[in-house]
C-alpha cells in the first residue's frame, strides 16, 4: 500500500528520527520559535509547523534555517510589515477554505514588537480560531535572568530613535512601580543608557542582557550609571534587552515642603486643584492636604 504523500509530509525530524505529527484543526496558530538556540523549539511547535498548510514568516531565509534543521516541508509565505496588507487576504482565504496557518517571527514570540496583531484581529473578526503555541521570548528570558523584581513589569518595546521622543517616553515611565523592559539595537545601546540615566535616575538598578540563549550570552547588572559607563565605548554585538528596576520609595515630604508647594499652587489654582496637584507630587493624603490648603487659603495656619 502506497503511503499518502500529504500524510507522509506531516512529520519532523529530531536527529535522524522521523516523527509523525497529528493533524491540525483549521486555525491561525501563533508559534513561538527559538531566539538563538535552535534546540529551544518545543515539540508542540514542531508538530504545528509540520502540519500547517502555510507558515507565514517575516523572512523565508531565516525561517528556512529552522525548517531545514527539523525536516519541515510546509509552504513558507512572507508576511511582514511591508507586505502585510497584501498578504492578509491570502491568509484569510486559507482559513476560509478550512486550512491552517502557522504565524512565526524571525525569532521568539510573534506579535511582540511586530505587526502580527492586525492579522490576529482580522482572523478573530472573521470568526476563525486563534491558538497560541508558547515558547521562547527574549522579554521573558531577560526578565528571569536579570535579578530584578518580576511581580510587575512593563514591556516598552523599542524606544524612538529621536532623542526628544525617547526622552518623552522615558519621562512617562519614570514613576512606574514595576520593572521596565526595552528592546534596543546594539549600536544605540550606549546612547540610550545615557539618556536613561538622565530621565530615570543614575542609581536605578538595571541589567543589560545580550545574545540570549546563544553561546556568548551575557548579563551585565548594576546601576544605570554603571551600565552607561560600561557601554559608552564601541557598540557590542547581538540583540539587546534592557531591564530597569522600579524606582525607590521617596522620603515623606515634610509639612514645611507641603506648605511651600501649596502656597505656590494656590497663587493660580483653586483649593481643590492645588491639593490634588500637591498630593500627586508628594504622595501625601489628598484629604489632609486639602484641609491644609483651606487653612492656608483662609490665613488660619495654626
Amino acid at each position: 500500500m502506497t503511503a499518502d504523500p500529504v500524510y507522509s509530509a506531516r512529520r519532523y525530524f529530531i536527529g535522524e528520527h522521523a516523527i509523525q505529527a497529528p493533524p491540525l484543526d483549521p486555525a491561525l496558530y501563533i508559534v513561538s520559535t527559538p531566539i538563538g538556540n535552535l534546540r529551544d523549539i518545543t515539540v508542540r511547535a514542531l508538530e504545528t509547523l509540520a502540519c500547517a498548510d502555510v507558515i507565514a514568516c517575516e523572512d523565508t531565509r531565516v525561517t528556512g534555517i529552522l525548517t531545514q534543521r527539523y525536516g519541515l516541508k510546509a509552504k513558507l509565505l512572507p508576511y511582514h510589515e511591508h507586505n502585510a496588507d497584501k498578504q492578509r487576504p491570502k491568509l484569510l482565504s486559507v482559513l476560509e477554505d478550512g486550512g491552517s496557518i502557522a504565524l512565526v517571527s524571525d525569532a521568539g514570540t510573534p506579535l511582540i514588537s511586530d505587526p502580527g496583531y492586525r492579522l490576529v484581529r482580522d482572523v478573530v473578526a472573521e470568526g476563525h480560531k486563534v491558538i497560541p503555541i508558547p515558547g521562547a521570548s527574549a522579554l521573558l528570558a531577560g526578565l528571569v535572568g536579570a535579578g530584578l523584581p518580576s511581580d510587575t513589569i512593563v514591556f516598552a518595546g523599542f524606544l524612538a530613535q529621536k532623542d526628544g521622543q525617547k526622552r518623552t517616553r522615558l519621562k512617562s515611565l519614570v514613576e512606574t512601580q514595576g520593572t521596565l523592559v526595552f528592546y534596543e539595537s546594539p549600536r544605540r545601546l550606549g546612547a540610550t543608557l545615557a539618556v536613561m540615566v538622565e530621565e530615570l535616575g543614575a542609581d536605578r538598578e538595571a541589567a543589560v542582557a545580550r545574545e540570549l540563549t546563544k553561546r556568548f550570552e551575557t548579563f551585565e547588572r548594576g546601576t544605570l550609571s554603571e551600565l552607561a559607563e560600561l557601554f559608552s565605548g564601541d557598540a557590542p554585538k547581538g540583540e539587546i534587552v534592557i531591564l530597569v528596576g522600579p524606582p525607590g520609595e521617596k522620603p515623606a515630604a515634610s509639612q514645611h515642603d507641603i506648605d511651600s508647594l501649596l502656597r505656590e499652587a494656590l497663587v493660580d489654582m483653586p483649593v481643590s486643584a492645588a491639593a490634588k496637584s500637591v498630593a500627586k507630587q508628594t504622595g501625601g493624603d489628598r484629604n489632609e492636604i486639602y484641609k491644609r490648603a483651606l487653612m492656608l487659603k483662609s490665613g488660619d495656619e495654626d
